[in-house]
């Protein structure tokens, strides 16, 4: 009985305790970071791949 309940009681407890705009927040925080580190490596890759393919011929 207690393993069928407690999920929901622990979701109620996290909504009751957490406020909703701290969580969304949070969220989109971690969204925007990753987003950014994802697209610094990404032109950091297509920059080295033009650096090898044109910078080795004189």
């Amino acid at each position: 009985m207690i393993k069928r309940h407690l999920p929901l009681a622990l979701i109620a407890l996290l909504t009751t305790t957490l406020a909703s705009c701290d969580l969304i927040e949070g969220i989109f925080k971690a969204g925007v970071w990753t987003g950014i580190i994802i697209v610094v490596l990404v032109l950091a890759l297509i920059i080295w791949l033009i650096s090898k393919i044109f910078g080795g011929r004189s």
